[in-house]
């Protein structure tokens, strides 16, 4: 068992690619630490399969649901004053997705400037708590590629593997210009939430240790 304590009023958020494994370890962390969870809805989601069969027709609907289901979310852990474990970033949704599709001609640059506009309202907003610390799952691409055929959501499998490879380079050069919080990188080989959930001993020391230095400048800064 590790020695470590999180704050109890805590944001962790866990980015990277799809499949990566970030609703697995949302869940792991958050019954080792008795947080509460903030997913990405997935289920009953309006868009999601008319989007993977059609970017160009439905990447502005589903960028703009996603935000602001997400913005939902951000609300709910200002009003708990937070002790969450969140699956995916509000910037991952920005900043990759639909900048990618703009960039790719599947999103208007109207749409992403509408969209992009919203999003910098909603962050100026007190509703807008960052996280105290982004866990980036790093993966090889073949790996991943695995995980989505393996986890068996027939739009993903259909989908082009030309879309995965686009947004697994995305992933790479946005973590590596990500400022927003202070940032842990994990392997996602180096745990195993299933087999050995000790393993994730490891990350819980690395996030408490994280957090407790970024407070501890931010009390002598402020």
């Amino acid at each position: 068992m590790t020695n470590k304590v999180i704050p109890s009023n805590a944001i962790i958020t866990i980015a990277g690619t799809v499949g990566v494994g970030k609703s697995s370890l949302t869940h792991a962390l958050s019954e080792r630490l008795n947080f509460k969870t903030s997913f990405e809805k997935v289920d009953n989601n309006p868009y999601l399969e008319k989007f993977y069969h059609d970017f160009e027709r439905w990447s502005f609907h589903l960028q703009i649901y996603f935000l602001a289901e997400r913005f939902k979310e951000q609300k709910r852990m200002f009003e708990y004053g937070g002790g969450f474990v969140q699956d995916r970033s509000i910037y991952e949704d920005v900043d990759i997705f639909a900048k990618m599709h703009e960039e790719q001609g599947t999103m208007t640059k109207e749409d992403y400037t509408t969209y992009k506009e919203l999003f910098e309202a909603m962050i100026m907003t007190p509703y807008f708590p960052k996280p105290d610390v982004l866990i980036y799952l790093e993966c090889d691409y073949n790996d991943v590629l695995q995980r989505i055929k393996n986890r068996g959501r027939q739009m993903e499998i259909e989908t082009d593997e030309t879309y995965w490879k686009k947004l697994f380079a995305r992933y790479d050069n946005w973590i590596e210009n990500f400022t927003e919080c202070p940032v842990v990188r994990v392997n996602i080989n180096d745990y195993d939430v299933y087999d050995e959930p000790e393993s994730i001993n490891h990350i819980i020391d690395k996030i408490a240790h994280v957090i407790e230095t970024h407070r501890s400048i931010d009390t002598r800064t402020h």
